[in-house]
């Protein structure tokens, strides 16, 4: 499918720190619960299946680049607020999407 830039630009995708990261036992897959700073844009919640990959210590801090303008998620007893970008292996774990250098929280990719 092809899409215009017009479609593209409806897509809000904004950097973001990680700053706390909590299991989450509720969840059907297994799931870290994040809360990410996004600067003057908020601090919003995440589910992120990434569990395979990282540890939660190594993901405080780590800078990551998310879509904020989807509708809230409901998964299990929490609210999902954005999503966390990542690339699925063939073994359909996800490596998380970031920034090769620090820049600011909520700045927009584009």
């Amino acid at each position: 499918m092809i899409i215009t830039w017009d479609d593209f630009e409806k897509i809000d995708m904004r950097i973001g720190t990680i700053i706390e990261v909590n299991d989450f036992p509720k969840a059907k897959k297994p799931a870290y619960q994040l809360t990410i700073d996004f600067g003057e844009l908020g601090i919003k919640k995440s589910s992120a299946q990434i569990v395979s990959l990282y540890e939660k210590e190594e993901l405080i801090g780590k800078q990551i680049i998310a879509i904020l303008n989807f509708p809230k998620k409901q998964i299990a007893n929490f609210i999902s607020e954005c999503l966390v970008l990542g690339v699925y292996t063939d073994k359909k774990e996800v490596v998380l999407l970031k920034p090769d250098r620090k820049v600011e929280n909520g700045w927009k990719i584009g």
